[in-house]
């Protein structure tokens, strides 16, 4: 696994490994035989928040009280759907069958959609059609002297987006007999990015292979897919692409074509459209086109011709994601074009069919004076030019998902052209699938930081949401985190980043602490002592990793490659500058930081006034961001009157202490949840202890050959030599 005399402090024994895929529960009967079976075997999480366990007794005969049957004028699949998830989860809820009608009786739940009759007898038909096509309501309502529950949308999907809601707040104790709300999503795509490969693996996968079985499609269709969906539905999530950004050309092939078809086509009742990622020399290597020019006539055609192939085998396909003349993907600027000549060409393309162009601003060119700015650089001369039917994916901050950077200027700079913000689940920087590392903290700060592009208020949320673009395209993407693993996504925490990005991109209002309140409760467990313990080590996850990795707004230290594990010292003959860790931390005897002040690169003033100025002078900046803006000395003092140096040791140690707290906060829980999840969980927080010490000595160490100052003497001391963490060498090239 590794090299060197100094085991690997965290890394486990077991990457890689196909694992026996295990039937999910379904909605219907297979559904209720399945939550028995999962009741007497052991817990593995592939049920996810999906567990429908029974309520305690109150709970149990209030819903009894109020529902006992469901019923549905229309038969669409979405709707049966929806039928069958409630009665799947009222029977774990209450255990017993939920009766479904034909008629209207008391304690009903109906389901209804605009335009039927139920909707007119119920005077609600004009409210549903000022909504969102995929907002709902839901109403406790007295009809013809019947007592009902009412879960009504525009369509039938938003219905089944409504009854998914409706279970959460059974599950979650929030349900009553009086409870009204309407829903209506902040983003009109709400979308999951996998970044998988044909051949199975997964870039920056840490969950397994990935769950497209493309040898077996379309012939054989893993019951996962469905599973799958129905996980992606229960929080709303309505797009996906199957496809690694860096794409294989062939996923436009006839034959794969053909196999994306059969994913659709599992998808669609539960209202997701697929995507595809796709490589944009395609022309030239499936028909030996000479060039890929967006402005060859050839070209052109070559592209309304695939267009027309993938719209008649998928109708419902949405459109093309594209990372175009970034890492060394072929482009538009291969031929002297330029982004909006390559994004443009495509969008009329699959403009009749209504389909979207998602455009990745990820861009940066080699050797740059600072990374950071380039897409800000590349994008914001061409704001305003690009088709309607384009929208622009931004990384939350302006490198590449580190563990803190301020949000993307492009956020408050693209007024012209919608810009959708792009987050990544997976944890490529974060530990992989070994560190408890909640996200819903990470999404808060970014959605509330404040661009002022239109004055204060006007925050990266309202920016990419129906605030400011009530009438134009809005969107949002998370990089996945699932694979084949039982569990879904390697550690049982981490699939608390999948829920969350769902209910976030659904209501970007949603705070952290609500979203883990959820998923804690519909996961594990609703026991006080036990929701208010792991809510709190989960909310203070995302800062604990960046105190042990980077605080301060230092940013990619990370080891060559795979980004497991610390390596500020990296140095690799003839590897870009701006892959390297020295790159951005520029330690020296006279200090560290990358300095994007008014003196150095300029980055601050990427940024709309008053922040360009409140970056600009290390007396005002946010000290999370305050080595991302400036190289400052060692001796430099910070508000609380500590030395750069002292500080940078102090929250290193924050960030340790912080993870062993949490094996404390975990083993008082054994005696409340199942004990296989449980060890799972230990075990991954004995690596993760392990980690942040690893990543406290290296960087603390390494960093005082240039600081030559002592560690805080009343801090614990390093445990490794220096030397020996620079013999670490770990193997992960399956990790791509």
């Amino acid at each position: 696994m590794h090299s060197g005399d100094l085991s690997a402090p965290g890394l486990p024994a077991r990457w890689f490994k196909r694992e026996n895929i295990i039937l999910p529960a379904r909605c219907g009967l297979l559904a209720i035989i399945l939550i028995l079976v999962f009741r007497l075997s052991a817990e593995d999480g592939s049920r996810l928040w999906l567990r429908y366990e029974p309520l305690p007794l109150p709970q149990r005969l209030q819903l009894i009280e109020a529902v006992t049957s469901v019923f549905a004028e229309d038969s669409h699949q979405s709707i049966r759907l929806a039928v069958n998830e409630l009665a799947c989860a009222y029977n774990g809820f209450t255990g017993q069958t939920l009766q479904i009608d034909k008629v209207i009786k008391n304690k009903v739940v109906i389901l209804v959609t605009a335009g039927s009759k139920t909707a007119r007898r119920f005077n609600i038909d004009k409210e549903l059609l000022t909504m969102h096509r995929d907002g709902f309501i839901i109403r406790t309502m007295n009809v013809f002297n019947r007592q009902c529950v009412v879960i009504a949308s525009p369509t039938q999907q938003g219905v089944l987006y409504g009854t998914f809601h409706l279970i959460r707040l059974i599950q979650t104790g929030k349900f009553s007999a009086t409870y009204a709300e309407q829903s209506q999503p902040s983003y009109d795509l709400r979308m999951l990015n996998h970044w998988d490969n044909l051949d199975g693996t997964i870039e920056r996968g840490y969950a397994g292979y990935s769950l497209w079985k493309w040898n077996d499609l379309p012939g054989v269709i893993s019951p996962r897919y469905a599973e799958y969906a129905r996980a992606n539905a229960s929080v709303g999530i309505n797009a996906m692409v199957p496809n690694n950004v860096n794409a294989n050309p062939q996923i436009l092939s006839t034959g794969y074509i053909q196999k994306v078809r059969t994913l659709a086509d599992v998808f669609r009742p539960y209202g997701i459209r697929i995507f595809l990622s796709i490589n944009f020399a395609s022309p030239v290597v499936l028909s030996n086109l000479q060039n890929a020019d967006p402005l060859n006539p050839d070209v052109r055609k070559w592209w309304t011709a695939k267009v027309a192939e993938i719209y008649k085998a998928i109708p419902d396909f949405g459109g093309f994601l594209v990372k175009a003349n970034s890492e060394g993907q072929p482009g538009p600027m291969d031929y002297g074009r330029t982004h909006v000549d390559g994004a443009n060409m495509l969008a009329e393309a699959v403009k009749p069919y209504g389909g979207i162009i998602i455009w990745r601003a990820f861009v940066y060119k080699p050797a740059s004076s600072d990374r950071a700015m380039q897409a800000y650089n590349e994008f914001m001369p061409y704001d305003g030019h690009f088709a309607e039917n384009v929208i622009i994916q931004v990384k939350n901050g302006p490198v590449d998902f580190q563990p803190r950077e301020p949000f993307s200027p492009l956020f408050g700079s693209l007024i012209k052209t919608p810009a959708m913000i792009e987050f990544q689940i997976t944890q490529e920087y974060l530990g992989f699938s070994n560190h408890l590392v909640f996200l819903g903290s990470l999404f808060q700060e970014t959605f509330n930081s404040d661009t002022f592009v239109r004055g204060p208020g006007s925050t990266v949320a309202k920016m990419t949401d129906r605030t400011h673009r009530p009438n134009g395209l809005t969107a949002i993407a998370g990089v996945s985190n699932i694979g084949e693993d039982t569990n879904w996504c390697g550690h049982h925490f981490a699939q608390a980043n999948w829920y969350t990005i769902g209910r976030m991109a659904w209501n970007n209002a949603i705070t952290a602490d609500q979203a883990a309140d959820e998923w804690i409760r519909m996961t594990f467990s609703d026991n006080t002592q036990f929701v208010a313990d792991v809510k709190t080590m989960m909310l203070q996850s995302h800062e604990a990793v960046v105190n042990y990795m980077m605080p301060l707004g230092l940013h990619h230290l990370f080891a060559w490659g795979h980004h497991y594990g610390p390596e500020p010292w990296c140095d690799v003959p003839g590897a870009r500058i701006d892959w390297l860790p020295r790159y951005y931390h520029n330690a020296s005897e006279n200090g560290i930081g990358f300095n994007r002040s008014r003196n150095g690169s300029g980055g601050v003033d990427q940024y709309n006034p008053p922040l360009n100025d409140i970056y600009d002078s290390p007396s005002s900046c946010p000290e999370k961001y305050l080595l991302w803006f400036h190289f400052l000395p060692w001796t430099h003092r910070l508000a609380n009157g500590r030395m750069l140096w002292d500080e940078l040791c102090y929250k290193y140690q924050e960030g340790v202490d912080a993870v062993r707290n949490y094996q404390k906060v975990w083993d008082r829980q054994e005696a409340i949840i199942d004990k296989e999840r449980f060890a799972h969980v230990q075990s991954r927080l004995k690596i993760q202890t392990k980690d942040a010490i690893w990543w406290r000595d290296a960087c603390v160490l390494y960093f005082q050959t240039y600081s030559r100052l002592p560690i805080p003497y009343e801090l614990e001391r390093p445990i490794h030599e220096l030397d020996s963490l620079k013999k670490i060498k770990l193997d992960l090239k399956h990790h791509n």
